[in-house]
């Protein structure tokens, strides 16, 4: 299933960000992203926010055992954004207005200082 849900993220990059948005049709903002893939992929329905998304009862992963598919969370001191990890120290995300759907590097500075930790909720 991990596979599945990688190869459709992916297949998202380059879809516009849109707040609230939650189809490739209208666009995506981060927690759209996620709901709608682990839903099309695995018909899970996730919370609609990133924080509500990382509150979810699932085992938390540490760096060591990232897997593709995992949950990245990011934020300055409480979750405001969300991520698919994609493996090879990357991931999957729709980072801000005006931007799109793209594939970031977990080690660069911005994202690293901003990582929360990780989460799977893929049975």
């Amino acid at each position: 299933m991990a596979n599945a849900v990688l190869i459709r993220a992916i297949g998202l990059v380059g879809t516009p960000y849109r707040y609230g948005g939650n189809t490739p049709a209208t666009g995506f903002d981060c927690s759209g992203l996620v709901n709608f893939v682990f839903h099309d992929m695995d018909h899970l329905a996730l919370p609609r926010t990133a924080r509500d998304i990382a509150a979810l009862p699932v085992p938390r992963i540490r760096d060591a055992h990232l897997a593709p598919a995992d949950l990245l969370f990011f934020g300055d001191t409480q979750v405001d954004h969300v991520g698919i990890y994609v493996g090879q120290g990357r991931f999957v995300h729709a980072p801000n207005t005006g931007g799109t759907v793209r594939l970031d590097d977990l080690n660069g500075y911005y994202w690293r200082e901003r990582y929360l930790g990780a989460r799977r909720v893929l049975r």
